[in-house]
């Protein structure tokens, strides 16, 4: 499994490869905004993206837009503090897959996973 992981902050990509790592997901290309992943997207082709929502120079909405215009079936998982109604809803009319919130456990990205994925990790 090929997974693009965006997010701003250093210490949470760690934190999110590390999960990855104990579920045996050890093909991670990071990105730290928006506009790196989606130059990343286009290099490489992934089965899934771990996206952030407020990062710098592009947010993972904006980045989402932006997958979808090139890809409607590749899972996106937006990995992110905001769980408030209104912004749920605009990431669903944009395409989103899933969600994940801030802090969570390896169980709920595994989940994750296997859900968007179809395999088992």
């Amino acid at each position: 499994m090929k997974v693009l992981l965006v997010d701003d902050s250093g210490t949470m990509r760690t934190i999110q490869k590390r999960c990855l790592n104990k579920l045996n997901v050890n093909d991670i290309i990071e990105a730290e905004d928006g506009v790196q992943a989606l130059a990343a997207f286009q290099l490489h082709s992934f089965d899934i993206v771990l996206s952030d929502w407020n990062m710098p120079n592009m947010d993972g909405l904006t980045l989402l837009k932006e997958i979808r215009q090139r890809n409607t079936t590749i899972p996106v998982i937006m990995i992110t503090t905001e769980a408030e109604r209104a912004r749920v809803v605009l990431a669903i009319q944009a395409g989103v897959s899933d969600y994940l919130v801030k802090p969570f456990t390896p169980d709920g990205l595994r989940e994750k996973l296997e859900r968007w994925v179809g395999c088992h990790v």
